[in-house]
């Protein structure tokens, strides 16, 4: 029943998801969405998430930057991390996940998706074919629209983690990672 909106994997933050194994799969774009997948919810680049795009450059992806918000907030972010972007993305729709794998120059099959939110994030991700992972939210601020869809959000991931479970498989809980 909700299968679309179930990531292929769920882990507890960006910065621990192992990007080499991706590489060696084959992956080599990454789409990333901003707020509380890498900073908390409106802040810039930090050293953390400047310190992954440098490695994530170095193995060899592409990266962009897939939003939904303005174009000064996202290119504010991109400043200090230097990749491709598309703002206003009206995620969950797929053009535009089909439009950053395009301008990675990747198909959608070697491109990962990263995000908080299985409603935008992670839905447009699986609708347009991406590898989807989903993130727990770094931070407990954000916008009230959000905070109502983190509600709706508990309701599916208590049917996918029954749906891991009779998979013998772990999930890392919930929590913000910040």
């Amino acid at each position: 029943m909700f299968e679309r909106l179930y990531p292929d994997e769920w882990v507890s933050s960006t910065y621990e998801i192992d990007f080499e194994k991706y590489y060696d799969e084959g992956f080599r774009g990454i789409i990333f969405d901003i707020d509380n997948t890498l900073v908390p919810h409106g802040a810039d680049a930090d050293e953390r998430a400047i310190e992954l795009f440098s490695r994530l450059k170095s193995i060899g992806y592409d990266i962009c930057l897939l939003s939904n918000n303005k174009k000064a907030r996202v290119k504010r972010f991109n400043k200090d991390v230097n990749v491709k972007y598309i703002f206003k993305a009206q995620k969950p729709y797929s053009r535009n996940y089909y439009a950053a794998a395009m301008k990675m120059h990747f198909s959608v099959k070697s491109v990962l998706c990263v995000g908080d939110q299985l409603f935008t994030d992670i839905y447009g991700g699986n609708l347009a074919g991406i590898h989807t992972i989903l993130v727990n939210p770094i931070n407990r601020r954000e916008e009230i629209q959000i905070i109502l869809k983190r509600i709706l959000e508990r309701f599916v991931l208590h049917f996918y983690k029954k749906k891991l479970k009779s998979e013998g498989k772990q999930w890392p809980g919930r929590k913000f990672s910040g």
